[in-house]
């Protein structure tokens, strides 16, 4: 789980995103590429996203350099229909092309009623969460989800089939914070994660229903944007470019009042902080509360940077001959 480190220096969000800013013009982005990567990354670490915040800068500014990932891409709509869209993002990062890919989900749900949006071609979409939040406000519900090329061998490890398996979900409220649940359905469970073993032990279960989540991932988000299962069958210009992304977005009006919805939404937020929370917890929140709460803290007083997360930072600067500024 994202926590907050517990020893850490406190960076303002504008020192980090001038940073980041700096790193993706000295790895070839243009710069509205590289302003709407840093701001994309920041506000991660400002809801406390710190897996897919700046310190994912230290990978995309390196793949850029080297030639792994397109730093200077033109987007292209490769299939569309009043209901549908298929970007490419020609070789490059993948928050590029969902960012866009989802922009025009919205314009298709709102006027249909529900879309359909994949990308394809590109290397890392970031959080799915990122474009899940961006329906928010257009009265949409919304589910987003991204694939990877999968290295399987016979003999591995089943936990592997899952892939990233990054996976978002929307509900707005009308006066209470939105619900977004943003996660990754295996992340416990990989090779080497300290509890992997005794999970599987205990609970098989569950490690079945997140690898059947993992699954709808890697088969929506991934085989459906042509990245194949064998990556012997993979025929791409720019090597990092080994995902696909997908979002679903459709409109409440038409099943419900959304202001109805957003009612009930309310009262379902209020009931759910009156229960008893999990053991070790303080309070019993639906996905999305924390995070809001967390924008507003460390939008005040600026973003916990632990210790490894300022390490990669200040090691990609120095490579990039970049002053970090903390």
């Amino acid at each position: 789980m994202n926590r907050p480190p517990s020893t850490f220096a406190a960076a303002p969000h504008e020192t980090l995103r001038t940073l980041l800013r700096a790193l993706g013009a000295a790895s070839g982005l243009e710069p509205d590429n590289s302003g709407f990567l840093a701001d994309v990354l920041v506000d991660n670490d400002l809801r406390g996203v710190f897996s897919h915040g700046s310190v994912q800068m230290a990978t995309y500014a390196r793949l850029f350099r080297d030639g792994q990932l397109n730093p200077r891409p033109k987007l292209e709509v490769a299939r569309e229909g009043a209901g549908h869209v298929l970007v490419d993002g020609d070789g490059s990062l993948g928050c590029f092309a969902s960012w866009d890919m989802t922009g025009r989900v919205i314009e298709k749900a709102l006027a249909g009623g529900i879309a359909i949006g994949l990308t394809r071609n590109h290397g890392h979409f970031g959080a799915a969460g990122i474009y899940a939040r961006r329906t928010l406000p257009h009265g949409l519900l919304c589910f987003v989800t991204s694939g990877h090329q999968l290295h399987l061998q016979p003999g591995g490890p089943l936990a592997i089939a899952g892939g990233g398996s990054p996976i978002a979900f929307t509900a707005p409220g009308k006066d209470e914070p939105p619900m977004v649940l943003d996660f990754g359905t295996m992340h416990d469970l990989y090779p080497g994660e300290p509890h992997a073993d005794t999970i599987a032990r205990l609970v098989p279960g569950m490690v079945f229903r997140a690898l059947g989540l993992a699954a709808v991932c890697q088969s929506w988000g991934g085989f459906l944007a042509g990245v194949p299962s064998h990556p012997d069958r993979a025929n791409r210009v720019w090597p990092g470019a080994n995902q696909g992304s997908m979002v679903i977005a459709f409109r409440i009006d038409c099943f419900a009042d959304p202001d109805d919805f957003g009612r009930e939404m309310d009262e379902y937020i209020r009931q759910v902080r009156l229960l008893r929370p999990l053991v070790g917890f303080e309070r019993s929140l639906l996905p999305g509360h924390i995070e809001e709460e967390r924008m507003v803290e460390f939008g005040a007083n600026g973003i916990p940077v632990g210790a490894h997360h300022a390490q990669r930072l200040r090691e990609v600067a120095a490579e990039f001959a970049i002053d970090p500024g903390f």
